[in-house]
């Protein structure tokens, strides 16, 4: 499976758990139920991502300058934590990459206007870095 096809699993995955309620083994195995595997990569940005999710609303927050955390929506949310994720914590992921990624997610599953915001945010956040 290909490393966008697992990305956009753990998305899906990020995203299911922002409703709560559930622990992440459960949605990994209710994601399962579908009869998809899950790949490797999918997983552990997931739980990463889970385990991290404070730090990266902390940095989002940061290089947010337009919208409160509170006022983003779950979707934008789910890849702006994925993509910081990234970023941050994933050294095999060039940081353009992760940014590109998280524009066409947005594109995909938000909207263009929105997929404008998320490349600021996160082309501000990799710039900080350097």
């Amino acid at each position: 499976m290909n490393r966008y096809k697992q990305r956009e699993q753990a998305f899906i995955l990020i995203f299911q758990s922002l409703f709560g309620g559930q622990t992440p083994e459960d949605i990994i195995e209710s994601f399962s139920e579908y009869g998809e595997d899950i790949g490797d990569y999918s997983k552990r940005v997931f739980i990463g991502v889970y385990e991290k999710a404070d730090e990266l609303d902390s940095i989002i927050s940061d290089y947010s300058t337009t919208w409160k955390l509170s006022r983003i929506s779950k979707v934008n949310l789910t890849v702006l934590r994925l993509a910081v994720y990234e970023i941050k914590y994933e050294n095999d992921v060039p940081d353009s990459v992760a940014i590109n990624e998280a524009v066409e997610l947005a594109k995909k599953y938000s909207s263009k206007e929105d997929s404008a915001y998320i490349n600021g945010v996160l082309g501000a956040y990799s710039r900080s870095k350097a």
